[in-house]
This record gives structure tokens, sequence and C-alpha cells, in this order.
């Protein structure tokens, strides 16, 4: 084993860094890790490559099946100083289904075709779990330690709800996280480029909550043919169509207020709190999800009634798939029951917490300067995320999460429908800038 300077790696030291971790987001993609949902998933194959790839360097792991295949990776990097707080590490080992008919290749090839690695999960989120690996592996070769402890973890079923994944571990191993107090995970350190030429990294800081509610209507059952003024199906769609329809305000945050005062003082336009929809012409292809963290949503997503043409039916359901920004959950609620009317029953579904963090303190500073070393004019900047991750259920322990999955992307990558889209891919070259972050964030971290 060879030791690193305290001047950090080599550039031959570097580039088997990266080389490692091109070789393992493609061999990981290889591995179909689909997680269907309602319980119908396996992690088992990819946790035990995770395993075989840390046990290669000498680095111990546990797996911990929480239902059969079913499969999470934890493993501790120990630091140097015990005095300091842990910082969790993690990523996902699922993807969601693919079907190959749609895909212009194998979506479980890991092929490298103009420049990009395809396949399922190459962003979602096989990239950063082999950033993370080929970061520890390369630690391990070179004899390096972190000052604090890192707890690296590989979560399942993250694309599902992560019953069996965060959620199970926190409420059945909490002593896993005992003395980590800071979490780095996915969706975030990614470029967009906005009008003139800025290089934005988006660093997650805030997350939408969820509640899903099922609106019923009842009525008066009957025959198809005559006039029914208590139809239980016009009642629900009514209400449906309000709320589909409705013209939601803009809410400020405070992570968003931070991300549109820079969108506005770096492209000229004018901020106004109340209304930032005239900067969303700035951030490109990055509009169609951002554009829905500035607001509260309350989509309509599911339909229920009847079972035969001619029968008026006795009830009618519809789902209405609610997302709240941090600070206006009540808003959310009190609005959909409003607009569902007095006549329709309200039944909360699914519920999951909106989060919100402080954009300052040292990990932010050991962020944004690791990314601004591989890339002068970066310009790091927190963001609300329209979805959730793992870290919702590390919260519940007081472990205070940001998404920071470094890549640099190319101008022109409409990145966003990667996720979970057909022909999802990952830069090789945007992955290995990635990797490079990754380790400098975490040997100064």
């Amino acid at each position: 084993m060879t030791m690193t300077s305290h001047h950090g790696p080599s550039a031959e030291e570097i580039a088997d860094l990266e080389a490692d971790c091109i070789r393992l987001c493609q061999e990981m993609i290889r591995i179909p890790s689909v997680n269907f949902g309602e319980g119908k998933g396996d992690e088992r194959a990819m946790a035990q490559y995770v395993v075989d790839a840390l046990a290669e360097v000498g680095i111990a792991s546990e797996q911990i099946e929480s239902a059969p295949n079913r499969v999470n990776v934890v493993a501790t990097i120990a630091g140097t100083d015990p005095t300091l707080p842990g910082l969790v590490v993690h990523g996902h080992l699922d993807v969601v289904p693919a079907n190959p008919d749609d895909w212009s290749v194998d979506p479980f090839s890991g092929e490298i075709k103009d420049g990009f690695i395809w396949g399922r999960g190459a962003v979602d989120m096989k990239d950063m779990d082999a950033m993370i690996l080929a970061t520890v592996r390369h630690w391990a070769k070179t004899g390096f330690r972190p000052a604090r402890n890192i707890l690296i973890v590989f979560f399942a079923d993250e694309e599902a709800g992560s019953v069996y994944g965060s959620r199970w571990l926190v409420a059945h191993r909490p002593e896993l996280f005992e003395g980590y107090t800071e979490a780095i995970s996915e969706v975030g350190g990614f470029s967009v480029t906005i009008t003139g030429g800025h290089r934005l990294y988006l660093i997650e800081g805030a997350q939408k909550g969820i509640r899903w509610t099922k609106l019923t209507a009842h009525g008066d059952a009957g025959h198809g043919s005559f006039i029914n003024p208590a139809n239980a199906v016009t009642r629900l769609s009514e209400a449906v169509a309000r709320i589909g329809k409705y013209e939601w305000p803009q809410r400020e945050t405070k992570i968003g207020g931070i991300f549109w005062r820079k969108i506005a003082e770096l492209t000229g336009d004018p901020y106004d709190p109340s209304n930032v929809r005239p900067l969303l012409k700035h951030i490109g292809s990055a509009a169609r999800m951002l554009g829905a963290t500035i607001q509260n949503t309350a989509n309509p997503t599911m339909l229920e009634a009847g079972y035969k043409a001619n029968v008026i039916p006795q009830s009618a359901s519809a789902v209405i798939d609610g997302r709240f920004l941090p600070g206006f959950e009540e808003e959310l609620s009190e609005t959909i029951k409003e607009l569902a009317g007095a006549d329709i029953e309200v039944e909360l579904l699914v519920h999951d917490i909106s989060l919100e963090v402080d954009f300052a303190g040292p990990l932010v500073d050991a962020m944004t300067a690791a990314l601004v070393s591989e890339d002068p004019e970066a310009i790091p900047v927190p963001y609300v995320m329209s979805g959730g991750t793992d870290n919702k259920a590390l919260s519940d322990l007081g472990i205070v999460g940001f998404g920071f999955s470094p890549l640099r992307l190319p101008e022109d990558v409409d990145f966003f429908p990667m996720f979970h889209g057909i022909n999802e891919r990952v830069p090789v070259d945007g992955l290995t800038f990635g990797v490079r972050v990754l380790n400098k964030f975490l040997r100064s971290c």
C-alpha cells in the first residue's frame, strides 16, 4: 500500500480513480436491480457486487436484509478525529423498470456511446454509487483517511417509498447512525447553464413534501338513461376539474429565495418573490422541474367509478398527487378541501414531510470549494427539489441532508428527463468530473 502525500493524489492516482468509476458505473448498470413497487424488488445481486468491490480493497461491510431479497449495505470509513461529527454518504441500489423496446440501446448494457454511459440507473443513481465506491476504494489503495468518520450506505427500495431501505434502517437499526449529523446523496451538484453562459451547480437544500389524497363523491345510483342531478361521477368530475385547474399562488421559501435571487442577479432581470415565472426562461430545460418548486401543486392522477356503461354508480373516487413547499402544507391541505367542496370526502392516503436546511456552514463551504477547484467558473447555488430522497428518513434522526452528486453537464443536455426516462445516460467526462469533485469534497469536509 502506498501513502498519498498531504499534497493530494498524484495524476496517476486520479487517472485510476476516474477509470475505476467508469468501470464500476458500467458494471452496476449491467445488474438489473429493478424495483417494481408493492414490495416487488430485488437488490441482492447489486448489494453483493458492492460488498465484493469494497472487500477487494480491504473495506469490511454489512449486508442488512429487511425482507427477502431487499438488501442494504453499510460500511464505516474510520476518520482520524473521532471527536468530529460523522457524515453519511448514501446512495440507493434499486432502479425503476425499463422497457428495452423503447430504448435505442439495451437499458442494462452500460454501453459507452457518443461520450455517454447508457443504461437504467446511469443518473438515478448508479453514477453516484460508482463515485462513492471509486472514492473509498481509492482511499483504501492509497492509505488516505478522512478527518471525520464517514458512514457509507447503499439503501434498498428508494424508488418505491424506502419501506425496505432507509425507513427500515432508521426504524430498526438507528444505532448505525449514532454520531452522524450530516448527509449527502443524490440529485444535486450538477450543472445547469443559464442565460449569459453562467454555469450554476444546483445543490439540493430543500424538498417538497407529499400529500396524496383520495376524493370520494356519493350520489344516487340509477339507470344511465334517467335524469340524475345527484350523479356521483358528475360531482367528482367537477371537484377534480376545480383542483386540476387551480392556479396556486407562488410562495417564497428560504432556499427558493436564494436560488431565484441569484438567477435575477446573474441575468439582470428584476426579482419579485410573488412572481418568479419571468425568470424561468433563463434556466432552459430545468424550468420544467424548478417551475414546480415555486408553488404548491395538486395534480389529479387516478379516477375510478362505475362498472357498466348504463349504470350510474353510487360513488366515484379520484386520487390527487399533492406536493407542498416547506412551510406550506396547511395551505395545500385546506385549499384542496375547499376546492373539493363540502359534499366530497377527502381522505389522506400518503404523507411525507418537506425538508429545508440552511445553506451555510463548513459542509457547504467544502462542497463549494470542491466544485470551484474543478470548474473555476462554477456558481454553486441551492435549489428546491420537487421530489424526495432518502434524506427525509435520515431527518427523523436529526441528520441534516443535502443533494450533492456532482456532474458537469454539456450545455445542451436535457438532464431532468433522464431520471426514470428512456435512453437514460450520463456523460463520461461529467462522471469523471464528478468523482474528482466528490473525492476532493470528502477529503476536506
